[in-house]
């Protein structure tokens, strides 16, 4: 059967927390859920996060909701660090939500299935109240995601802390290589229950809400996704879930590209041009993404690495609030390398454009999942400088698994020194073997990304069964 043009009108609801790495892949998905044909897509999240996205990208078949966490002026209280409060009146207000589209006279018609995205585990159940099915969105690697579930399996409430974690097919993971919420000592262990309560429902093998879909593609994480099929976990990989069109050479590459919410105001200089000065596969790209703030003697090292390093360097600092301190040393790193004539820092740029740019020789990065899998994509080689959350896993995969990047070490203080930098950059952007060997492997999983989401490729393949499995 084709399964392309048989599947009935389904309206797919998408929620995810206000974050921008929650958010992109997430309509990304909407969007290939879109392209896939027969259905309509409602994007949700709160109140709150709705009213910060700068502009909505719009697509016949998509529409744009929101839902209460309790918290419509975007105040948090600091003693909600489980996120109970957020379950407690999210799961009432994302249910009237269900409730409302689905007796609303527009053509969408009802919900008829419920995706929800990772530290929204309570979703499920609101489905399965509603009577939908309902599945999880996994956007962070599924390494991290089958080392958790080793964990709870086997670690969580029986001390001691195990020396190390196997995944068959993988390297062992030391302890710093874990999802850092895991380690007893982390500030984030709050959220434990979170990831367990995600594991237990994806476990429960309930056909309408144990469906799990992965942010990743068969040939990158194959270990892993064995792992978790071999446990009876039911999980679909139909990644990667990035902006692709400047794989298409072809007019239409442009309409791509603006297809992602912002929460940050565009940069005023322009990079682009900045890009275009400069010689091939020359400059360093270095971002830490929208959630990692770096400590401010770290920066001072990454600036002395990066000066050192001679390299031409685009850097995305934001400057979280106007007049403070962050403010002046975003200006001392402008005017520190203005003066060696070697940089640019912009507050935000559009990163597909920018690893899509010949004159961008490597990423120096934080190695959230995002970040890491639109590098792959794009072909850039890493600098991992991982900070939290999954970032340490993804470095030790991006060093060790897929041979595309070296992670910088940190010293015994935490610090990841400048000569430390230089030595990573001087591995990735340099004539030597390794570095060859790297660009060698950047080439090959870029390949097999574009492969995998093409039409007839797994992802998109396993998207489609997927979509032609509801009936």
């Amino acid at each position: 059967m084709d399964i392309k043009h048989h599947h009935q009108h389904h309206h797919f609801l998408l929620v995810s927390c206000p974050a921008q790495g929650h958010i992109n892949p997430t309509l990304q998905l909407a969007k290939r859920l879109i392209g896939i044909g027969g259905t309509h897509v409602t994007y949700a999240t709160t109140i709150h996060g709705l009213t910060q996205i700068k502009s909505f990208p719009s697509l016949e078949g998509l529409s744009y909701a929101s839902f209460s966490d309790g918290f419509d002026d975007g105040i948090k209280p600091t003693q909600d660090p489980n996120m109970s409060e957020f379950k407690l009146v999210g799961s009432k207000t994302l249910k009237a939500l269900i409730e409302k589209i689905s007796t609303s006279q527009d053509h969408s018609g009802p919900v008829t299935f419920l995706i929800y995205s990772v530290l929204l585990p309570w979703a499920a159940e609101v489905a399965s109240d509603c009577g939908i099915p309902s599945a999880f969105l996994c956007i962070q690697s599924t390494t991290s995601y089958a080392l958790c579930h080793h964990y709870f399996n086997h670690f969580h409430n029986c001390p001691p802390f195990p020396n190390s974690m196997t995944i068959e097919g993988l390297p062992p993971f030391a302890p710093t290589e874990l999802p850092s919420f895991l380690l007893p000592t982390s500030p984030h262990v709050s959220i434990i229950p979170i990831f367990q309560e995600h594991i237990q429902v994806s476990e429960q093998g309930k056909p309408n809400s144990s469906l799990v879909l992965l942010n990743t593609f068969d040939a990158l994480e194959e270990a892993a996704i064995k792992v978790l099929r071999s446990s009876g976990m039911n999980v679909i990989p139909i990644g990667p879930l990035v902006i692709t069109g400047f794989w298409e050479e072809s007019e239409n590459q442009s309409s791509d590209a603006g297809f992602r919410c912002d929460l940050f105001d565009k940069s005023e200089d322009d990079y682009l041009q900045w890009l275009d000065s400069k010689p091939d596969r020359s400059v360093v790209y270095v971002s830490f993404g929208s959630m990692v703030v770096l400590k401010r003697d770290q920066i001072e090292e990454m600036l002395n690495g990066l000066v050192e390093s001679g390299l031409p360097v685009l850097w995305v600092i934001r400057c979280a609030e106007k007049g403070g301190d962050q403010e002046a040393q975003i200006m001392k790193i402008k005017n520190r390398l203005k003066i060696k004539e070697q940089g640019l820092v912009v507050p935000w740029c559009s990163q597909m454009e920018v690893l899509g740019h010949k004159s961008v020789g490597c990423f120096m990065m934080h190695c959230g999942w995002n970040s890491t899998v639109e590098s792959l994509v794009a072909g850039v080689p890493m600098v991992g400088c991982a900070q939290f959350s999954d970032q340490n896993t993804n470095a030790k995969l991006v060093e060790e698994v897929w041979g595309v990047g070296v992670r910088a070490k940190e010293n015994e203080e935490g610090m990841i020194e400048g000569a430390e930098i230089k030595r990573c950059l001087e591995i990735v952007m340099g004539d030597g073997e390794r570095g060859e060997e790297i660009r060698r492997n950047c080439e090959k999983w870029k390949g097999l990304a574009k492969e995998a989401v093409k039409e007839g490729g797994s992802s998109d393949y396993n998207l489609r069964h997927f979509i032609g499995g509801l009936g």
